[in-house]
């Protein structure tokens, strides 16, 4: 690890002569400086970790130097060493900006500790910027590949959406990426050091879901054996993320639109409400106005939801973000198993452009992993791709219902049909291929009235 590099300014030569000795015995690389202005020359050429420098000095006192410096680099820990009688001036070094002070005659020790805490609070502070970086970079929406008309407009909407606290509602089928869009709103917002939570409602049954999101009282059923704070309460001051939120039972949706109209929660078993400033997003794959028609989903909670809509449009409805997206998963699978970046042949991209995806991004992404992993030279061949793609099987099963133009719902019927024969009827690994929760899964074989053959 690169040793932390520390600049001393003192007017008493032998100051600077005893620091530099006990500093590079400690490790660190040390300069030194009898002047503010030589020390500032030195600053602007060259980077340091810490600054300790005098109180008391000739031309330019330490609180003046302390000011140029900041302007320099704001990051720039500053530790001011000052007499016994000018402590009051040393406060007011702390109050523009310096990390601590040290009374002389100091011990070596205790200066020693203070130029730690000093480089360990800079280490934290670096990590968590990098961090935010990160997370930012992970979560912009260069993350969301395609350059067709219909993602450009959606990108625009998200940047504006962010800027507000209004609540959002994504629509889009599974594998489309609506959680990626969530997060991005998230990280663009003025919350983006708040929480991000995140649930699934059709992972859970709706007494389990009731207490996760709003919490219970210790006794308020079998099983509650202390208080539980419920996801609203954690998310307080940030996002929560509600995913298929087209699946919760009307009295989940009650209590779901008194958060947003009274921006207050009620744990089960209490009767006392809890305050939460929370951004609500929520998403569905389903069509919320058809199921508030058949009497499925309350009026007066869509309303509120669809303040501002999102729609993410599926894969093949933007065919020509199929060749950016094989690309970037290709990069992305051969950077994470340390090997040289794949091609693919123009008979494997072909395939993959003929099939209808209904599993979407996810799906594409599913395909290319298991490609990188099967191909065994530096092209992934058409023998590795998986044998619904290179029969368009999905693409028959949906034919055979004989509409020109089918339905949502016939193609996710199909599909899941199609993946449940492929699995053999082991419904934890259709779900796996699927991307969905096995409750998730039941529900829809239900729905559709799927049987084995």
């Amino acid at each position: 690890m690169e040793k932390a590099r520390i600049m001393v300014i003192d007017d008493e030569e032998s100051m600077c002569k005893f620091m530099q000795i006990m500093l590079k015995k400690e490790g660190y690389g040390v300069s030194s400086a009898q002047s503010g202005k030589e020390a500032l020359e030195e600053l602007q050429n060259s980077h340091y970790d810490l600054v300790i420098a005098d109180l008391m000095m000739p031309e330019m006192n330490g609180l003046e130097l302390l000011s140029k410096v900041k302007s320099i680099d704001p990051e720039l820990n500053f530790i001011v060493m000052t007499a016994y009688a000018s402590v009051d001036t040393a406060i007011e070094a702390l109050k523009k900006g310096a990390f601590d002070y040290i009374a002389k005659p100091f011990k070596v020790d205790e200066l020693k500790i203070t130029i730690k805490k000093s480089l360990e609070q800079k280490r934290i502070v670096k990590e968590n910027l990098d961090l935010k970086r990160q997370l930012k970079k992970e979560f912009s929406l260069d993350s969301f590949i395609g350059d067709t008309p219909e993602i450009i407009e959606m990108k625009k909407l998200v940047e504006k959406v962010a800027l507000t606290d209004s609540t959002v509602l994504i629509q889009g089928e599974s594998g489309t990426g609506k959680e990626l869009v969530a997060k991005a709103i998230h990280h663009h917002s003025r919350r983006a050091d708040k929480p991000f939570v995140t649930i699934n409602c059709a992972a859970l049954p709706e007494t389990l879901l009731e207490s996760e999101l709003f919490g219970h009282t210790k006794g308020a059923f079998t099983g509650a054996i202390k208080d539980k704070e419920g996801l609203f309460f954690v998310a307080d001051g940030g996002t929560f993320f509600l995913d298929e939120i087209g699946v919760i039972s009307q009295a989940i949706q009650v209590k779901l639109l008194r958060v947003l109209e009274e921006k207050e929660i009620t744990p089960v078993g209490s009767t006392k409400p809890i305050q939460v400033e929370v951004r609500l997003i929520a998403a569905t794959n389903a069509d919320l106005e058809q199921e508030v028609k058949l009497g499925n989903f309350r009026a007066d909670l869509f309303y509120r939801l669809n303040v501002i809509p999102i729609h993410i449009p599926t894969l093949r409805e933007r065919k020509d973000d199929i060749k950016l997206l094989t690309f970037y998963f290709i990069k992305k699978y051969c950077e994470k198993l340390q090997i040289k970046e794949k091609s693919i042949s123009d008979e494997a991209m072909n395939k993959l452009l003929s099939y209808s995806w209904p599993g979407n991004a996810r799906e594409l992404e599913n395909t290319m992993e298991r490609a990188i992993l099967l191909a065994k030279d530096d092209e992934v061949k058409i023998k590795d791709l998986p044998e619904n793609i290179l029969s368009g099987e999905a693409v028959k099963l949906i034919e055979e219902t004989r509409p020109e133009t089918p339905t949502l719902e016939t193609i996710e019927k199909s599909y899941i049909y199609w993946v449940l024969q492929r699995a053999d009827w082991q419904k934890s690994k259709a779900a796996q291929i699927l991307g969905i929760d096995s409750s998730t899964l039941y529900r829809k074989i239900e729905k559709y009235q799927l049987k084995e053959k």
